[in-house]
Order: structure tokens, then sequence, then C-alpha cells
């Protein structure tokens, strides 16, 4: 029996750090809100799936008015909370009785992301019973450890992984997950899932076109990588 899918995409951020009045997800990007590349992308590669959007409220408005202007669908929309995890919470809240489903949760700021990424993380749940999937791409850069005084010393960048979206769960373990107390070291879904006791989490390749919207010239690259997968 094929299994429920639901995709929750987190898009009620400010930005802060994009350092524009509107949020980077709202941002240009090929001539529409980025937004839009990012709910389009997952369309594609999840036909079946039931979308869950979360924005802030006061983008609420601004946000359907820009669908209009694109002849664009909107997924079904959740207000978003305080925090991301919060966020989260109130999506998994609005999915309702989970059943054996799947969910995925994507980051909005992550346009370009890869079907064939999306299809590792749900077939690591719903093919090997994993308690979640997450899509890693190797270091290039050299890190260092900061000590507690300032100090600092190289670190082997080969025992580390920079974490993507889409991550993948059992929908019913990410409830649970997400009932518990959270901590300020749970900076993602699958460290919420680790600290509830669910450490099967494994790592599927992923894509370094995924790149997470943070700084204008990201979007220089994100628009330069779409021209090229036209």
């Amino acid at each position: 029996m094929t299994r429920q899918v639901n995709c929750i995409i987190v898009a009620a951020g400010s930005g802060r750090r994009f350092g524009a009045p509107t949020p980077k997800q709202f941002c240009d990007l090929a001539g529409r809100p980025l937004l839009m590349t990012t709910v389009e992308r997952l369309r594609f590669a999840l036909p079946d799936a039931r979308m869950l959007l979360i924005l802030n409220e006061s983008w609420v408005g601004r946000w359907l008015e820009m669908c209009r202007e694109h002849s664009f669908a909107s997924p079904e929309i959740v207000a978003g909370g305080d925090t991301r995890l919060q966020s989260v919470a109130n999506a998994l809240n609005a999915i309702g009785d989970s059943g054996d489903s799947v969910t995925l949760v994507h980051d909005g700021a992550r346009p370009l992301v890869s079907p064939a990424v999306v299809d590792a993380v749900v077939n690591a749940i719903v093919n090997d019973n994993a308690q979640g999937a997450i899509p890693c791409v190797p270091l290039t850069d050299s890190i260092r450890q900061i000590a507690p005084d300032g100090t600092s010393h190289a670190a082997d960048r080969s025992l580390f992984r920079a974490v993507q979206t889409p991550q993948a769960f059992p929908t019913a373990l990410l409830k649970q997950a997400y009932a518990l107390p959270s901590t300020p070291r749970m900076t993602d879904d699958a460290s919420v899932m680790e600290g509830a006791g669910f450490t099967d989490i494994r790592i599927v390749d992923g894509d370094p076109r995924t790149l997470k919207i943070t700084h204008p010239a990201d979007l220089i690259l994100a628009e330069q990588l779409l021209s090229h997968d036209s």
C-alpha cells in the first residue's frame, strides 16, 4: 500500500540576515517570488503529497496577492509560530490523524530542491524503515572548533557534513518528538528527533545546488543555477 506523504514548507522567517525589507522567500527569482519555485519543484517531485506552507500571519495577505498576480495556486497555509520549531509543530497539528504517513520538512528558502534528493529521503523511510532521513553534503572549507576561552583548533572536516532539507520522518514519530520540550541545540528536525531518542537518522547524498538563500549573493547564484536547469 502506498503511504501518504505530507510536505511541510517552512517560510515564516523574517530573513533578517538577508538585509532586505522583504523576507527572502518573497524576493524575486526568475521573475517571481522564489518561494513559488520551491513549491513548484516539490510538487513535481511529490505530485500526490499534501503540501502545507508555513507563513508569518502578517505576510499571508501579500502572499495570496502574489499568487493571484502570477496565477499560482498556493498550498494549504499554516500560521507560523515564534520560532521555527513552533512553526513546524503548528503544521504537524494541522496534519491531524497521521496514520503511517511520511512527513518531509523543507526550508522555503531552498528553491532548487532536487527530485532525486526528495526520492532518496522518502525511500529511506518507506523502504528502509528508518526513523529519519536527511540529505548532507561534504564540507569543502577548512573548519576550526572554538573553545570557551576563544581559542580554536583545526578540526577534521571529513568527520562532518553540512545538513540540507528536505528531511523526512514517519509522521507519528515526528509528532511524538515535537510534543517534548525543546533545547537550544535543536536547530533542525533531525535534532528534535534525536532529542526524543529516535537516533536511526540515515544520511543520504544531498545536492550542492540546494543552497539556502541567506545573503543577496545566494540569490544571484540561484538565478544562474536555475537558468542552467531550464
